[in-house]
């Protein structure tokens, strides 16, 4: 088997390695667009952040002798991918996919992973790829394959909402957000906005390898106080003092974030469907806002009631629309 991936970041290092540890002959493509060269994989990998999809795209349009024979592996995060890879490359070649396992690199650029979490995978086609589902599992990691593409990459994105957006915009640690309990409530107010719109779709949260979604997207509805209690404590143990990935984002003063594949998305079909997501519009706005304006930062850093305000005023001016 021969696997070519796109990116080289902590998610492609750690699948190309894992692949490699099983014999598979793997290939990474370059960053220059001028220095790709044809090949002919079993299995394309989508290593990329969200926002760099398309030029990903150009890359395996070039490189990918025969594309009619190749897999297009999308384990990417947030949503819209795969939208854009089957726009490309046709449904039945691609497969959307979760990575639940945290990913760490050292200095050097090798990948290390936790012991736990898995892979998930769902096909967007109607091709069924048994062969690959058995060479990720044969590695060790633990595989899962469901049906539906799109309730699989919401599911995920439910996970990767959490402690994300609002960490970066405040610059804290989630050990440190799950204190701020007026911020912590917006957090469970922007997962009950996403199951509110995976519900308006037609979606079923599905649970991913290590992480049960039913169950999150569940305490999230019960009472705010009930559900800082009960989250709190698994956010605060889960990634604790890890910087979550728009944090890191922003520390390294990146214009560009996959924001607008998370929190964004979230907003921007909910719009389209007629759900009302006041606290992921604004996790996005202000997000993008720093992210292209550093120096606004410094007005919500370690300020949670300025991130507050900003959503009630994103709530009174929806409702504001809504009477007109």
């Amino acid at each position: 088997m021969k696997a070519y991936i796109v990116g080289a970041g902590a998610v492609g290092n750690y699948l190309g390695e894992l692949l490699r540890s099983i014999n598979v002959e793997v290939t990474f493509a370059p960053r220059a667009l001028d220095a790709v060269t044809p090949v002919d994989p079993d299995v394309a990998i989508i290593a990329v952040k969200a926002y760099d999809t398309e030029g990903a795209i150009e890359t395996l349009r070039k490189a990918i002798a025969y594309p009619e024979k190749t897999v297009f592996l999308c384990p990417q995060n947030g949503v819209g991918n795969e939208e854009k890879l089957n726009a490309a490359f046709g449904a039945d070649n691609v497969v959307a996919a979760a990575l639940t396992i945290p990913i760490d690199r050292d200095p050097k650029g090798h990948a290390h992973a936790a012991k736990e979490g898995g892979l998930a995978f769902a096909p967007c086609g109607k091709t069924a790829f048994n062969w690959l589902w058995a060479t990720f599992a044969s590695s060790g990691i633990v595989v899962k394959v469901v049906d539906d593409w799109r309730s699989l990459k919401w599911s995920k994105l439910s996970l990767n909402i959490v402690a994300n957006a609002s960490c970066a915009i405040l610059n804290v640690l989630p050990n440190r957000l799950v204190h701020y309990d007026e911020v912590f409530t917006l957090e469970i107010r922007a997962i009950r906005e996403a199951r509110a719109v995976m519900l308006k779709l037609g979606l079923e949260p599905i649970d991913l390898p290590r992480y049960p979604v039913r169950i999150l997207q569940g305490i999230a509805t019960l009472p705010s106080p009930v559900s800082r209690r009960l989250l709190a404590g698994r956010i605060a143990g889960a990634r604790g003092r890890k910087p979550p990935s728009l944090l890191m984002d922003l520390r390294a003063n990146k214009a560009l974030t996959e924001v607008d594949a998370l929190n964004g998305a979230i907003a921007g079909a909910g719009h389209e469907c007629g759900v009302k997501t006041p606290v992921n519009a604004i996790f996005a706005r202000v997000l993008n806002d720093i992210a292209h304006m550093p120096q606004l930062w410094a007005k919500y850093r370690e300020q949670p009631d300025t991130l507050a305000a900003e959503v009630d005023a994103e709530v009174r001016r929806v409702r504001a629309l809504s009477k007109a």
